[in-house]
């Protein structure tokens, strides 16, 4: 069998876009199959440094990203935990963080998404957008290509030695690969999200700051995109589900307005009426995991594989980082230095263990808001089980994860709760803390939670592949574009 292409990559998002570039770096032939016609609307605006300094030095695009005009984002603002003010960080007080890499962006998806994507037809990937895909073709073996139909409705059929889902939570084809998804019990909420036609800026030099509430039903995002564009979302839990299932523009403004915080930031700023803004949207369900991200000829990146509550912005992080792992998984294989199986276990390893961190610090950080009248933090509501908070959220933790490698139930209870005290601790001691040292920056989880990222700058900055291997595995060679054997 002679397939037509090396890679074919599904999906033009960040992760799709990563994956081709990645692949396309090396010299082999990539097909990227696009449902949409870019520039299209996508939520997920506010962006990480690993993802500004890091993955786009790697792809080539962080000059004209830093063109684009996007909103300079030097850290976050939070009105969360037990204090009753607003706390910041700055991305500049780490010390992994100097200048330049210090400072993020707010993005409008639709126009960092595009940068991507016309990227990777520079670097020579095939892109065809308008193009879905219907399904994979595959002989029991393992994953041979996929059919698709072109915009003028002719239906195709391509091969490949790889496939990558890149498609995102609304995958038709995911289902190849690690069975249904693993939806968390925890983090099982809904957003209501919208935008209005400006808003008030926090004081420099952190306007540009995203900034998160938490509030009696759940907490708000509010992210300066433009001067004359805000996202405002809420996260809450689905016990508010019929008001937004009735009404989603009213319940999206009733819990605005049940957040001083954001609320004053909005007195007589008029909803967008720009198109594609102009809409109230909702999303559900949002944090889960599959079983497996691979089988043998196709690998998921992005949130066709995972992901998790959007309070630390980590979601076109996860989605890129993961899509570059299967790009070096790819990569090794084709040139032949590794065995399929042994590269694609790296690409999980590493995937699942990233997204674990994650998952654990978010599990600490919804514990500052351990108010009793916060229901919607509560472990015990969640559970509904007769227990104390403690014992109940401990029950829950075992009980979501147990058939998750990445995040065993082993990981929590009392450690669970030593990493919360920590992290806690460690926000009480910025208000004392002077700009050189970040408290965040000592606490374990938080740095544990950047390490991937702060490696994968370390690399586009330097050059070298600094990042260790993990216990036994594979390390990156002198490029970074793919695994190597360590013998």
């Amino acid at each position: 069998m002679n397939p037509d292409y090396d890679v074919i990559v599904v999906g033009g998002g960040p992760a799709g876009s990563t994956a081709a570039t990645v692949v396309a770096m090396r010299g082999h032939r990539v097909l990227l199959l696009e449902r949409d016609t870019f520039p299209r609307y996508q939520i997920g605006e506010s962006l990480l440094p690993a993802t500004v300094h890091g993955l786009c030095r790697i792809l080539g695009v962080t000059d004209e990203v830093a063109r684009a005009g996007f909103t300079l984002k030097r850290g976050g603002t939070m009105r969360w935990g037990r204090g009753p003010e607003p706390w910041q960080f700055s991305f500049a007080s780490s010390p992994r963080l100097p200048e330049p890499t210090s400072t993020a962006f707010q993005v409008e998806r639709a126009r960092f998404d595009e940068i991507l994507l016309r990227n990777a037809h520079r670097t020579g990937v095939d892109v065809r957008e308008g193009s879905p895909v219907r399904r994979v073709v595959e002989d029991g073996e393992r994953v041979r290509g996929v059919e698709y139909t072109e915009p003028d409705g002719t239906a195709h059929t391509a091969y490949a030695r790889f496939v990558i889902d890149a498609s995102g939570n609304t995958s038709r084809i995911h289902g190849q690969v690690g069975g249904r998804r693993v939806y968390s019990d925890f983090f099982r909420n809904l957003a209501v999200f919208g935008y209005f036609a400006g808003g008030r800026r926090l004081p420099e030099p952190n306007s540009g700051n995203i900034f998160c509430a938490a509030f009696d039903n759940g907490w708000l995002w509010y992210i300066p995109l433009r001067d004359d564009l805000t996202s405002v979302g809420a996260v809450i839990s689905p016990d508010n589900a019929s008001a937004v299932q009735h009404d989603p523009r009213a319940a999206w403004q009733s819990m605005i307005q049940a957040c001083p915080e954001v609320s004053r930031l909005l007195v007589d700023v008029p909803a967008a009426t720009e198109p594609p803004y102009d809409r109230v949207r909702v999303r559900k369900d949002y944090s889960y995991w599959k079983n497996s991200f691979w089988q043998p000829g196709m690998a998921l990146v992005g949130d066709a594989a995972c992901f998790v509550d959007p309070v630390l912005s980590s979601g076109v992080h996860l989605a890129t980082y993961g899509a570059l792992l299967a790009a070096r998984s790819v990569n090794a294989s084709l040139a032949g230095d590794v065995p399929e199986e042994r590269a694609f276990v790296e690409f999980q390893t590493r995937y699942r263990r990233e997204y674990g961190v994650f998952y654990e610090f978010l599990m600490a950080f919804y514990d500052m808001q351990s108010d009793e009248r916060s229901y919607f933090w509560s472990a015990k509501k969640v559970s509904k089980v007769d227990l104390t908070e403690a014992a109940a959220f401990a029950e829950l933790a075992g009980g979501l994860v147990s058939g998750d490698m990445a995040v065993r139930p082993e990981q929590f209870g009392e450690r669970w709760r030593a990493v919360a005290d920590d992290l806690d601790g460690a926000v009480g001691r910025l208000a004392t803390a002077d700009d050189r040292v970040n408290p965040l920056v000592t606490s374990q989880v938080v740095g544990e939670t950047f390490r991937a990222g702060n490696d994968l700058q370390d690399l586009a900055l330097y050059g070298v592949p600094v990042e260790a291997s993990v216990p036994g595995g594979l390390v990156l060679a002198k490029d970074g574009l793919a695994w190597t054997r360590v013998d």
